[in-house]
């Protein structure tokens, strides 16, 4: 199977060159040079397969389809359904979509389409079933690519009408729903379903069970617009796999309720390489969390769908990658199960939106220019690595990380609109284990955990049903949890529960209540107080944004507030449960404090670490296993030349150049490495 190599390619635009046929056969040419393998086709294609209501243009694109496969270059064949021709907009106008101030959009843009609109789902299986049927089953087409980039809502009376129907199913009376509203607040109660609207800037945006289940809602209407795309492509072959490409820290949807449905996991990677001092310490730590997120979804290898070969033209600075950033950025995708990397775009665009953004092909190509000579080495990397696609990652830790629980968090008044630092301590959390060279999966509440030894959830400030329970067992059979403030506040509709907090189990598996919490202010701090010193930690740490006050059941306390009124009270507490173990941390504190916390943990754990050296700040070593062969991968995103005591002989399977107790890495290196022997064999 062709997917069981390393895809190098992108997004493919023939259509718009159709009456360049010159250009077309240069480009094979060059891509062929550039050892690209496979193109996404059809993303935005439709006007060209259908450029009048029932009359469909096929042959161009068989054509293209047919040239790139007698030069070995597969097809990952789209569904067009991202961006609509302005013939069907203008017919049907109660296809586009209504945003949510009630005005309907005019014909336009991309994903300006209602997800619920009887005759776009219509449109959009007559297409989908005769691409499905012309191609379904072209030993070119190796993929489908439904979509692109799935995002957006609508609030048309279409979508009003669902929602209430979703509603209904979900809470079954009135009475119950404004329970669980609690409309009673503002005196804002309803009478029936069909009193209810979306939520609205000028309308209702202070009822939160409300926002919530308007985000639930839009994104089960995706998933369902989603899964009747790929019914006609299914029925045809259902042996060729699906993906759609998710964004990064997009939680418009939820993408978590896709991953029942996709065969494959895909996803678009634009971080911001460069915009600070030429450290990309913290550019690559956010990248890589999003990396592991994506491969967490199926538990697999995924697809990095799109990246730029160098610069973007949609953020507010378009900064061109420096040399070896782009083969840094690539392996680190590689390293953390990507079996891809894919751009947007293969050839330069012309003129609209994204004419400046970076081609593998730019309008003024030159076999010389350097981005596109970065792109062969990433090809010529890719094609020495084949057999890498088959190895897995297997982490011992678990961080969870739900877009439910932050639309929760993002839509609550306080306890700090200036931020509430739930992505600031997610990731803190995830950044000391990516120093520490210790691999993650990155999950959400509804996943299991079992099979973890270390399972982390900052600021679970929503439980959905079952997680307290689950952590309980967790803790009970030998696992080690550690959790944060705002914990176990609200249930999934976003009320707040009576009682001790955090609430349900979770107060007594993890020895301590809150009484309260307190915002500061950015200029304000505290800082955490050690007893003695434990598992490496000892002295003061600080503490900023969030305090919450707490006290203890069962626990040990193991640090407490420096200052303010709640001097001496605890923040840092251990509690033992049967086998296991439950930290609580009630305020936000550094970097520092994690890196030494999980360090430590993780070697009382026995918790493998990728291996097992020490590495500088910005120097990070991931692996990929299959069988009995580690591959490493071993990345510089400093500006700075570090070397690194090895504990084996490395061999760097590139090039075959051994490295022995040391490895000297100068700004942005990277190298993919296996064990040769180990130094005491030498």
């Amino acid at each position: 199977m062709f997917l069981s190599k390393m895809l190098h390619g992108g997004d493919y635009n023939p259509e718009q060159w159709l009456k360049y046929p010159e250009i077309l056969e240069q480009d094979i040419e060059i891509m062929k040079n550039a050892k690209i393998n496979c193109v996404s086709l059809g993303i935005f294609s439709w006007s060209s397969l259908e450029p009048q209501e029932g009359e469909f243009t096929f042959e161009w694109l068989d054509k293209v389809i047919e040239n790139l496969y007698k030069n070995e270059i597969y097809t990952i064949l789209a569904t067009p359904t991202g961006s609509k021709p302005i013939w069907m907009s203008l017919k049907y106008p109660e296809i586009l979509r209504v945003e949510s101030n009630r005005i309907r959009n005019l014909p336009g843009g991309r994903h300006n389409h209602c997800y619920t609109s009887p005759i776009y789902r219509k449109k959009a299986k007559i297409i989908n079933t005769k691409l499905a049927e012309r191609y379904g089953k072209n030993p070119a087409v190796i993929l489908w690519h439904i979509s692109n980039e799935l995002q957006g809502e609508c609030h048309c009376d279409l979508c009003q009408s669902k929602f209430r129907k979703w509603l209904k199913a979900k809470y079954k009376t009135i009475e119950n729903l404004n329970d669980q509203w609690w409309t009673t607040f503002w005196s804002h109660k309803f009478n029936d379903f069909n009193e209810i609207e979306s939520p609205a800037n000028h309308g209702e945006l202070g009822m939160d069970g409300l926002t919530l289940d308007w985000k639930r809602f839009c994104t089960e209407q995706t998933v369902d617009f989603y899964k009747k795309e790929i019914e006609p492509i299914k029925k045809v072959n259902p042996n060729i796999p699906v993906t759609t490409n998710f964004m990064m820290f997009y939680d418009g949807v939820n993408y978590n309720k896709f991953k029942e449905h996709i065969d494959i996991a895909s996803w678009d990677s634009y971080p911001s390489w460069h915009n600070g001092n030429g450290d990309e310490t913290i550019n690559a730590v956010y990248n890589a969390f999003y990396h592991d997120y994506v491969r967490s979804l199926k538990k697999s290898p995924f697809l990095l769908m799109e990246c730029t070969p160098s610069s973007t033209n949609w953020t507010w600075v378009s900064k061109h990658k420096k040399p070896k950033m782009h083969k840094l950025a690539s392996i680190q995708a590689i390293a953390h199960g990507a079996n891809s990397i894919q751009y947007f775009q293969i050839r330069q665009s012309r003129g609209c939106a994204e004419k400046f953004h970076s081609a593998v092909i730019s309008n003024n190509h030159k076999e010389e220019n350097r981005i596109y000579n970065q792109v062969a080495e990433v090809g010529d990397i890719l094609e020495k690595i084949s057999q890498i696609s088959s190895a897995t990652i297997k982490p011992q830790v678990a961080i969870i990380y739900d877009v439910e629980n932050k639309w929760a968090l993002d839509i609550s008044k306080g306890p700090r609109n200036a931020g509430n630092g739930y992505e600031d301590i997610l990731f803190k959390n995830y950044k000391a284990f990516w120093s520490n060279n210790i691999p993650v999966d990155v999950i959400d509440m509804e996943e299991e955990i079992k099979d973890y030894k270390l399972v982390i959830a900052p600021m679970a400030y929503m439980l959905k049903k079952g997680f307290s329970s689950k952590i309980k067992s967790f803790v009970a059979e030998g696992g080690t949890f550690v959790s944060s403030y705002l914990s176990g506040v609200v249930n999934e509709n976003s009320l707040c529960f009576m009682g001790e907090l955090p609430a349900e189990e979770l107060s007594d598996i993890l020895g301590i209540y809150t009484e309260d919490v307190e915002g500061l202010y950015d200029d304000q701090s505290n800082s955490v107080v050690m007893i003695g010193e434990y598992m490496g930690l000892k002295g003061e740490y600080p503490s900023s944004k969030i305090c919450e006050i707490i006290h203890t059941k069962t626990a040990e306390i193991l640090g407490v507030y420096g200052s303010d009124f709640y001097k001496d009270e605890p923040v840092f507490t251990v509690n033992s449960h049967k086998n296991g173990y439950a930290y609580y941390i009630g305020t936000s504190t550094n970097q520092e404090f994690f890196n030494i916390f999980y360090k430590n943990i993780c070697a009382e754990l026995d918790i493998e670490k990728n291996i097992d050296v020490e590495t500088p700040e910005g120097v990070t070593i991931g692996k990929r296993s299959y069988k009995e062969m580690d591959y490493y991968f071993i990345q510089n995103f400093t500006n700075e030349t570090v070397s690194i005591t090895l504990p084996y002989k490395l061999i760097n399977i590139l090039n075959d150049e051994v490295f022995e107790y040391e490895l000297n890495l100068e700004p942005y290196d990277s190298y993919i490495c296996t064990k040769w022997l180990k130094l005491e064999e030498l």
